[in-house]
């Protein structure tokens, strides 16, 4: 019941629509029904009359048809035409709430999710989740409606033989029921198989380069084809359910003809049954047989959408970890003063990464942060703009916790230059206009320049409004990283920070990028994570991480007298050696 709540709040934009679609489908019942007992008293009263009148009736009865069958077609059309766009609106409806949610939930939801699964929930549940919405109520009403009427009906020609029709119906029931819990528990099986599949899908294609470089399609043929016959495994599974349900149900319909063939031949021999009353009988079983037949395929849809619906509400109803608080404060006038008290933070079911670290970075400073490789430098940076919250102490932005301003300011007054640069599919001008949405062009163009990839931009054919492709992927890595500096040049944030930034260029792409890095560093406060150490001696301070902690902490040549972690470092790059211990 929680969760068909929680299903109904969706009708209420629709309510109108909702209630039209109801009254058409009480209509349309009730012509249904309507024509049997038509054919009832004719055959009664009129069919019998002597006195040549049937000609007369027949017209009469035959133009209210005509009208009562065109009020049908209206009824009809509006089921199917605006009831559905009810379903698909409803359907956009959860797909905008779902797209919204994934937008808030934190890093760690992330890193604990598949992106192709994520899509698999944003796409083919929710068109079962439509089609439910629409054919769903819809078809309950129709159908209680007619079962019921024509039950009543079929009680007014014969009680005996309906109460045995009532039986038989009642196996039926219980029989489809204890098929639909099977149902439920195949379908909802389908949808996970063909989520992995999805993921598989996209985590191939995404690394399709990758995949070629090394020669491995036969190995991802080979994982897709796992996921695969998993996934037909599920559906032969559930064909079988189906297959079981379906023809369980069409005999019990075929024992009911039996019966009432059967026992109205007994009441006719007994002369409790006219056999006028048994052909207008037949006619109400097919009307009692046709509601029953559409809940019970009804059934495989609802288990369907219903499934669709949970693992949407599995999404909806986890709560972003990063939240602003009730009272959180917008950040206004950023100086850039960024403070670490005593940080500590772990991984969920993880091993500690940072332990107790205290930094104090002034406004306007560069510090660079060194280190090995999962030392926690980038950790520790995406404290400041709370990826992820801290597990014990405070990070500041000019005094003021970050947990006690609201993440839009805080975020706004940070940008970020990372190794791996991502390019959305569009044009260049828009990737960079990403950093100031609504920017002009004179801005696009000036922060071009100060990235310094303006005449780059402009000896191609459609300039600015050249197309990247997927992932830039008609970019070359330096390029690609100075749109992303360009981006955050519009930004104009106060708290800048560089994660290894030039590290997976060439020498001459790096100077290129690091002149625009000084230039984009400028009055800003700059955090530096770095992987040629070459590139922060003129940092105001260096901060060597190491075993979750500040080993060492000073300038260039301050670190270099210390002969300390720093210097081996330093030496070791100075001598090549750089990869192995970076």
């Amino acid at each position: 019941m929680s969760v068909l709540k929680k299903f109904m709040r969706y009708y209420k934009p629709y309510r109108g629509i909702f209630f039209l679609d109801m009254f058409c489908a009480l209509v349309l019942s009730l012509i249904d029904l309507a024509f049997p007992q038509i054919l009832n008293i004719l055959t009664d009263e009129v069919f019998t009359d002597t006195t040549g009148n049937i000609t007369r009736v027949v017209v009469y009865v035959g133009a209210g048809l005509l009208v009562m069958y065109a009020v049908r077609y209206v009824c009809e059309y509006y089921i199917t035409s605006w009831g559905h766009a009810m379903g698909a609106r409803m359907e956009s409806d959860m797909r905008q709430d779902l797209f919204d949610h994934y937008q808030r939930l934190s890093f760690s939801y992330y890193d604990r999710n598949n992106t192709g699964e994520m899509m698999s929930k944003l796409i083919s549940d929710l068109f079962d989740i439509a089609e439910l919405a629409h054919h769903g109520p819809e078809n309950i009403f129709i159908s209680v409606l007619k079962i019921i009427g024509s039950f009543a009906l079929l009680m007014m020609i014969n009680v005996r033989m309906t109460l045995i029709l009532l039986c038989v119906t009642t196996v039926m029931v219980v029989f489809s029921f204890r098929k639909n819990i099977k149902m439920r528990r195949t379908f909802l099986d389908n949808r996970r198989k063909i989520a992995k599949v999805n993921s598989r899908l996209q985590d191939t294609l995404s690394g399709i380069r990758v995949v070629q470089s090394f020669a491995n399609e036969s190995l991802e043929q080979e994982k897709f084809s796992k996921s695969n016959i998993e996934f037909l495994d599920s559906k032969i599974e559930s064909y079988k359910v189906m297959g079981s349900f379906h023809a369980g149900n069409g005999f019990f319909q075929g024992l009911l003809y039996t019966v009432v063939l059967v026992s109205g031949g007994y009441f006719i021999a007994k002369g409790s049954l006219k056999a006028d009353d048994l052909a207008i009988y037949a006619l109400y079983i097919g009307i009692f047989l046709n509601p029953l037949n559409v809940l019970i395929n009804f059934t495989e849809q609802f288990q369907k959408g219903y499934s669709g619906f949970v693992r949407f509400l599995e999404v909806i109803e986890t709560e972003p970890e990063i939240v602003d608080k009730k009272n959180a404060v917008e950040l206004t006038d950023v100086k850039g003063d960024i403070t670490f008290e005593n940080v500590s933070f772990q991984y969920k079911d993880d091993a500690e990464v940072l332990n107790s670290i205290s930094i104090d970075i002034k406004a306007g400073k560069t510090v660079a942060l060194v280190g090995p490789s999962g030392g926690g430098k980038t950790t520790l940076c995406s404290l400041i703009p709370r990826f992820y919250d801290v597990t014990a102490g405070a990070v500041k932005v000019d005094g003021i916790d970050v947990r006690d301003v609201t993440l839009k300011s805080l975020r706004k007054a940070i940008g970020i230059v990372q190794q791996d640069v991502y390019i959305f599919d569009g044009s260049i001008r828009d990737n960079i206009a990403y950093g100031k949405p609504g920017a002009t062009d004179e801005e696009i163009i000036e922060a071009a320049k100060n990235a310094d990839i303006h005449d780059f931009i402009m000896s191609l054919e459609d300039g600015y409004n050249s197309h990247v492709g997927e992932r830039g992927t008609r970019l070359s890595g330096g390029q690609k990283q100075r749109i992303a500096i360009a981006r955050v040049f519009l930004k104009d944030p106060k708290i800048l920070i560089l994660d290894e930034a030039t590290s997976a260029l060439d020498n001459e792409s790096e100077r290129h990028i690091q002149a625009s890095l000084d230039r984009l560093s400028k009055n800003r406060t700059t955090i530096v994570i770095a992987h040629r150490l070459s590139t922060i001696r003129n940092a105001d301070e260096i901060l060597v991480i190491s075993n979750n902690s500040v080993q060492e902490q000073g300038t260039h040549e301050e670190l270099l007298k210390r002969n300390g972690l720093y210097a081996k470092y330093y030496n070791m790059q100075f001598e090549g050696l750089d990869e192995i211990i970076m």
